[in-house]
């Protein structure tokens, strides 16, 4: 009986696990995305990647799951959905997709007051500049946000998908 429920219970350790997305599965899911977000927008890859990791912690978060929001950006209406059988009432916004989530937040970098300069001013393999101008225009207010973002990228090598030749070298590298 003892080791019926010990099998059961890993079993069920195991399924909660691999319905999860880690940041692997994550990176594969939406590479493609996040590359031709950078193509229309100029805002890296990498960024764009390590950003949505970030905010919902590899698609994992409540409103990533509910919402296809990746970021947390908050809208004016109000969204209602269903968690542990209760209806939660929220004013984040809602997305159809993830890519249309990216395509947001790109908008977001590239056409707010506020953070249009960085497009402006950065080429996209500048990640490194991107990350940090996002912290100081305000988009967080931990002084860890963009050290946090910066530690994703470079964990996962997420700059090779900025298409800098440096790092497409270095991606050419993990392949083989």
């Amino acid at each position: 009986m003892k080791k019926l429920l010990l099998i059961t219970s890993l079993m069920v350790s195991a399924l909660a696990v691999s319905a999860q997305n880690t940041s692997q599965s994550y990176i594969e899911k939406f590479k493609d995305n996040a590359v031709r977000i950078m193509h229309e927008t100029g805002v890296p890859a990498s960024i764009v990647l390590a950003v949505a990791m970030h905010e919902s912690g590899n698609g994992n978060s409540k409103i990533a799951r509910n919402l296809n929001n990746q970021f947390g950006v908050k809208g004016y209406d109000s969204h209602v959905y269903t968690y542990d059988n209760k209806k939660v009432r929220t004013y984040y916004r809602k997305y159809n997709s993830v890519l249309e989530s990216f395509q947001d937040f790109a908008r977001i970098m590239t056409e707010r007051k506020q953070f249009s300069h960085l497009a402006e001013t950065l080429t996209h393999y500048d990640y490194t500049a991107w990350a940090k101008g996002i912290q100081r225009s305000g988009y967080c207010s931990s002084h860890k946000w963009s050290a946090q973002v910066l530690a994703i990228i470079r964990k996962y090598n997420l700059n090779a998908y900025d298409e800098n030749p440096e790092s497409q070298k270095q991606l050419a590298e993990i392949k083989q």
